[in-house]
């Protein structure tokens, strides 16, 4: 197995993100450590935000902790919120802030700037969550409409795909991408239809802890509300505006395969990294086009042995183009008309 950054952290990787992690062995050496911490980084947010508490002033009040922690290096002890997690693996990462955190101060400050502005967008999207829901468990709430909810997608994961841009082109592909604009444009969206995926995927979930990100103003249109998604009956009155938003994240992975075509094909590793969760995807709304996602009893996924399969055929395809269209062509076909 290729070592990512160290044994440690490896092992916190692994814990908190196994498929995350098999994207992470796949990138070039230049840019694994940045795109790795940053995503421990940013888990370490998420789960502050996360954390089983009703008092969301003292999440509210870790989280500006934590942010201050990253850029002025101020000491912020996480351990009553450690002790909140029900999962013993966020537990163990919040445990381990301190060695993550020194980790981070060996980046070159020149990466550190793009990881931090990057941390900045995600940790104003979840503090913006914990503003606008409460704490999890809350009373539930919906984003109001299709702003609000590009916005989120943006700063808790097209900010990743811009970050992911920007460290490649500053590491990697060392001027090889002729229009740097629109790659960085199409970086974010590729960022946003990873987004879109948990959330639509997600969305019984979601409701249990009090979050809707479904607008209100588009289930005002068809007569629902959200609290008519926790039943799995309304499936057949939510499935047009479900659609809408499946068609709108196979707009965003279009933009994801446009990116992957504009990495030159001898940087495999690359091209390979950003395969992986884009057919990964691409399948996982194709099961969304036909099953039923208010079901919170069958949680739609690509199971673990077709996502092995599909790690097989990316490897090909890093070195037929062919091969590579061919892949590509399916997903989309069974994003669009479901498996």
């Amino acid at each position: 197995m290729t070592e990512i950054i160290n044994e440690h952290i490896d092992g916190l990787l692994k814990a908190t993100s196994r498929s995350f992690h098999l994207t992470l062995t796949n990138l070039p050496k230049s840019v694994r450590d940045q795109v790795g911490l940053l995503y421990l980084l940013a888990r370490l947010a998420d789960t502050i935000a996360d954390s089983k508490t009703e008092d969301v002033i003292a999440l509210i009040e870790a989280l500006d902790g934590y942010q201050n922690c990253l850029i002025e290096n101020e000491i912020i002890d996480l351990q009553d919120i450690a002790n909140m997690q029900d999962d013993l693996d966020e537990k163990r990462l919040l445990e381990n802030l301190d060695f993550v955190i020194s980790e981070y101060r060996k980046i070159d400050q020149k990466d550190t700037i793009l990881m931090q502005h990057c941390l900045d967008v995600i940790i104003s999207g979840q503090r913006l969550d914990l503003v606008r829901f409460g704490a999890l468990g809350s009373e539930l709430t919906s984003l109001k409409n299709d702003s609000e909810l590009d916005d989120y997608a943006y700063r808790v994961a097209g900010s990743v795909g811009e970050f992911w841009t920007a460290i490649t082109l500053q590491n990697e592909l060392s001027g090889d991408v002729s229009d740097t604009e629109l790659f960085d444009e199409l970086g974010i969206r590729f960022g946003k239809a990873l987004q879109m995926t948990n959330i639509l995927r997600d969305i019984p979930a979601d409701l249990a802890l009090g979050r809707c990100y479904i607008p209100s103003d588009r289930l005002d249109e068809i007569g629902l509300n959200h609290h008519d998604l926790k039943n799995l009956d309304s499936i057949e009155s939510f499935r047009p505006l479900y659609d809408y938003y499946l068609d709108l994240t196979c707009e965003h992975y279009s933009a994801a395969i446009e990116y992957i075509r504009m990495i030159p094909r001898k940087y495999r590793r690359l091209r390979m990294a950003c395969l992986l969760p884009v057919v990964i995807g691409l399948e996982t709304i194709g099961l969304l086009r036909t099953g039923n996602v208010l079901n919170s009893a069958e949680r739609i996924k690509v199971e673990r042995s077709r996502i092995k399969k599909i790690a097989l055929f990316c490897v090909i395809s890093t070195r037929i183009k062919l091969f590579e269209n061919r892949i590509l062509e399916k997903a989309t076909y069974r994003s669009r008309n479901g498996i």
